[in-house]
């Protein structure tokens, strides 16, 4: 891995996923390459879903492109969109995105405990009834999208949410659903620097 500032080619963790190749960054487009030194810089490391992702290219592509603007077009704080994500996650029992996501919950919400209440009960974890109906959805989402309904959706509204944010927050969670399962398909494993951020 490079370091914050170094000048070295980032390194791809053979480890970074188990059931799949990682390819070496030398063989990686260029435009793969260009994102990968971005968030090297960003984190001090390579998170290793960008390792993992660039097995397949057009994917990577699609993947972070979606990513950016859920996160870049939202009428959702980025604490709340991280909430939702670790508690998708914790429902989903994938690990990598507990952990790497459970640091980012860390760091927005500026609570070096909340991630963890999310991953193991979001509905014993210290939020607000707002967050609270968020999650629920979420995870109503998750679980059992056929019994989804209008009286959901309600809830939002009462709780505080616009049409936007609504929209938001279900778009977030389709998107984690779908990381968490080829996450858990692939076994990407998270980098041991994502354990311990945002905890002092």
């Amino acid at each position: 891995m490079s370091n914050p500032g170094s000048d070295s080619t980032p390194t791809l963790e053979d480890d970074a996923m188990t059931r799949f190749p990682v390819p070496d960054y030398d063989e990686l487009p260029e435009d793969l390459q260009e994102r990968i030194d971005e968030e090297t810089e960003q984190a001090g490391f390579t998170p290793n879903v960008f390792a993992a992702f660039g097995y397949k290219p057009s994917h990577f592509r699609a993947f972070f492109a979606f990513h950016d603007a859920l996160v870049e077009d939202t009428a959702l704080e980025r604490e709340e969109i991280e909430m939702i994500v670790v508690a998708v996650s914790g429902v989903n029992h994938c690990y990598y995105c507990n952990v790497a996501h459970g640091a980012l919950v860390r760091i927005y919400a500026e609570d070096p405990t909340l991630a963890d209440q999310l991953v193991a009960n979001y509905r014993a974890a210290d939020i607000n009834d707002a967050h609270r109906t968020m999650l629920d959805i979420a995870v109503k989402l998750t679980e059992r999208p056929a019994e989804l309904e209008a009286a959901d959706l309600e809830r939002l509204r009462e709780a505080g949410f616009s049409e936007e944010a609504m929209w938001d927050i279900a778009a977030v969670t389709a998107y984690y659903n779908l990381s968490n399962r080829l996450a858990t398909f692939a076994d990407m494993q998270p980098n041991e620097q994502f354990h311990t951020l945002g905890r002092e």
